[in-house]
């Protein structure tokens, strides 16, 4: 049962959704460290023992062990709550033509709850439903001088003259989790963009810890020249994915 606290009330709270890989869940460290500086920016005083013991009573549900399963983990002042859902991304997703559009909404860059991720989502739900309804798979915000920000559900990156950018941090983001895999391993410039410089970009393709690299066919009316790069770093995180399944699974 759900007690009322600020987290009910307000949405002074923190959540994160990691990938569970067959029982093994994919990079919880870096969760669980975004998790805990949210939650002492909030002044929500969880231990980590708490949240620790929490992630693995959910790990033991023995649907995990069959697939690839999403595992919410959501805290508020007077709460720890899990929620377990199948991965809603698929290799045929992946190959498919995604197509994002850009929101009407705008982020607010001056809010410090932008950088965290919170209970208060309604704009990413409310857009991302508003998207589907158009077809489209994904929403991209600009922040409200019109700079490119993120997309409701994941970090936006685009391919240049064979280079990789993406907005920084301080355009009003969600610093991702697979963002800052690909940023250790990739040669990554972040760059203030606009509408206009992404319609003259190469690629796009958007990441988060569920999809990993998902490759963008069309944004608004740009249709993007390629994939090549986004299909590439896509196998290339899901096989470093699968390496950090091994190694939590005491494998090769």
């Amino acid at each position: 049962m759900i007690r009322e606290d600020e987290g009910y009330f307000f949405g002074l709270g923190a959540f994160e959704t990691i990938a569970v890989e067959y029982g093994t869940p994919v990079w919880a460290d870096r969760h669980l460290r975004r998790l805990a500086e949210a939650l002492t920016f909030l002044g929500i005083d969880r231990t980590g023992g708490e949240i620790n013991d929490a992630l693995e009573a959910a790990l033991e549900d023995p649907r995990l062990q069959q697939g690839r399963y999403a595992l919410k983990l959501t805290i508020s002042e007077q709460n720890i709550l899990t929620a377990i859902r199948p991965n809603p991304y698929d290799r045929q997703t992946v190959e498919s033509d995604f197509v994002a559009v850009y929101s009407s909404v705008r982020r607010n860059e001056t809010s410090p709850l932008v950088f965290r991720k919170t209970l208060n989502y309604g704009d990413c739900i409310l857009e991302k439903r508003r998207a589907a309804a158009l077809g489209v798979d994904e929403p991209v915000f600009l922040n409200t001088r019109g700079e490119i920000t993120e997309g409701a559900v994941s970090n936006v990156f685009f391919v240049r003259n064979g280079s990789i950018v993406t907005p920084p941090v301080s355009c009003g983001l969600l610093p991702g989790i697979a963002r800052e895999v690909l940023m250790e391993r990739c040669d990554i410039c972040e760059e203030i963009l606009r509408p206009e410089d992404a319609a003259i970009c190469e690629e796009m393709f958007l990441t988060n810890s569920l999809m990993g690299v998902m490759p963008v066919r069309r944004l608004g009316s740009h249709t993007f020249a390629g994939t090549e790069t986004g299909m590439r770093l896509t196998s290339e995180f899901r096989e470093l994915n699968s390496g950090v399944f091994r190694a939590s699974s005491g494998g090769a």
